[in-house]
This record gives structure tokens, C-alpha cells and sequence, in this order.
């Protein structure tokens, strides 16, 4: 996660999916319920001068720019809030990649 200063006075952290918490996930799924869309993306360079798709969502004090992604979508997609009731907010394991999910699944058949 990067965290900086922006012109609003709130504190401005790109997230990864890797990094991705339930609290984050959350307010992605609250403010676009049925997903989000290319007039929700907001790109830019970030340090290393690479082109960066983020969507974006705000508490009081942070401004979360959330990487856009194919993981990302997925999860958005299945979200069940009863799924991260065990873990903390802020805990980025709780937020597991979808493919592994998708892994265990296929041990049924």
C-alpha cells in the first residue's frame, strides 16, 4: 500500500488486491452494488511511471484507490458479508484470491 498526502487533506493509499480488506471490500461492494464500470475507473501514473486502473472509495480520512482487477471483480461478485464475520477489518488475509477459492471447489468432484 502506498500512502500519501492528497490535496483534500486525506490520506491517499492504493490498494492492491493482496491487500485488500474486508472493511475495504465492503464500501467497494456498498458503492457500486452491481459493480463498477469504466466511468468509475480513475487511471494515472503512479511512481514507476506505469499506468495505474483504480476505483475509488472514501472514509473520513483516507481516500482508497483500489487496483482494478479481474480478482477484484470476482470477489466483488460473491461478496457475503458472513464470509469476514471471523476476522478483523483491517486483516488482508481475510480476503482470499478467488482462484484459490475456485481450487478448493473443484475437490468435490
Amino acid at each position: 500500500m502506498a500512502i500519501r498526502k492528497g490535496p483534500d487533506n486525506l490520506k491517499r493509499v492504493i490498494v492492491d488486491f493482496k491487500k485488500l480488506t474486508p472493511e475495504i471490500l465492503k464500501m467497494l461492494v456498498d458503492k457500486y452494488p452491481d459493480g463498477y464500470d469504466e466511468d468509475h475507473v480513475i487511471e494515472f501514473k503512479n511512481a514507476q511511471n506505469e499506468w495505474v486502473e483504480c476505483v475509488e472509495v472514501t472514509t473520513e480520512d483516507t481516500k482508497y484507490l483500489v487496483k482494478v482487477s479481474t480478482k477484484l471483480v470476482q470477489t466483488m461478485e460473491n461478496y457475503d458479508e458472513d464470509d469476514y464475520e471471523d476476522f478483523e477489518e483491517d486483516d488482508p488475509t481475510a480476503v482470499v484470491d478467488p482462484e484459490i477459492a475456485d481450487e478448493d471447489s473443484n475437490d468435490d468432484f
